[in-house]
């Protein structure tokens, strides 16, 4: 079955090209003009991802995106020509997966679709699709998280840094390196995005995200996952 994109901008043109270009990679494609349209249309058709426009009217894709995230963790993406870093971070703490800057080539946006949807469906290549740490486990086959018997429910992107540190617990991974491993590529030039996602994943996964049990920050460097035995 195809997987249902959902769009969400007020320019035509963009609705037409990138829709047409999504649909004739095999997606089927729901075109909506607004934040309120979004909603209401993420609600009733049950996308398997969503690309927002973070300037619309009547709802712009930042409050859709908050109120997304409150029902789901459907893989997002925003579209906008505000390139700034504020506006960065803010759509990465609402928990957006991918951000692409107006104009930008349609390849572009399926190259980052076809990404971020291989990574949630689990299609990383691995010796292990199952690894424990003390009580939090990971299974990249199901996606699933659980932190003791409670499932965790993660962002795609926090998904992937966690999956990377815990196949790899004790290694000191850079910010720049853990960018390599989330779904889209937008957030290159941009090592605090991993800070973010870092901050809301151990929101979910520590007891005491001041003194994280599972994820220890190595000062001037980066992130390691604290193994078992320490």
């Amino acid at each position: 079955m195809a997987k249902k994109i959902l769009i969400a901008d007020d320019e035509p043109q963009i609705l037409n090209t990138v829709g047409a270009y999504l649909e004739k990679d095999g997606y089927t494609v729901i075109s909506v003009r607004n934040g309120q349209e979004a909603l209401y249309a993420f609600r009733h058709e049950k996308p398997d991802l969503v690309i927002l426009d973070v300037m619309m009217p009547e709802m712009d894709g930042l409050q859709a995106a908050r109120l997304i995230r409150k029902e789901s963790n459907v893989p997002l993406v925003f579209l906008t020509a505000r390139v700034d870093e504020i506006d960065q971070i803010a759509g990465l703490e609402l928990g957006a997966d991918d951000y692409i800057a107006k104009p930008f080539s349609p390849r572009v946006v399926i190259a980052r679709v076809r990404a971020l949807l291989r990574r949630t469906q689990g299609d990383l290549a691995s010796e292990s699709s199952i690894w424990r740490i003390k009580n939090l486990e990971l299974n990249s086959e199901t996606h699933l998280v659980m932190l003791g018997s409670q499932r965790i429910d993660l962002t795609p992107s926090e998904f992937s840094i966690l999956q990377t540190l815990i196949a790899r617990p004790g290694r000191v991974f850079t910010r720049m390196e853990l960018l390599d491993y989330l779904p889209g590529e937008a957030y290159a030039a941009y090592e605090r995005t991993i800070d973010v996602h870092m901050k809301n994943l151990r929101i979910k996964i520590e007891e005491d995200p001041r003194n994280p049990e599972y994820i220890e920050t190595v000062y001037g460097v980066g992130y390691r996952m604290v193994p078992d035995h320490e």
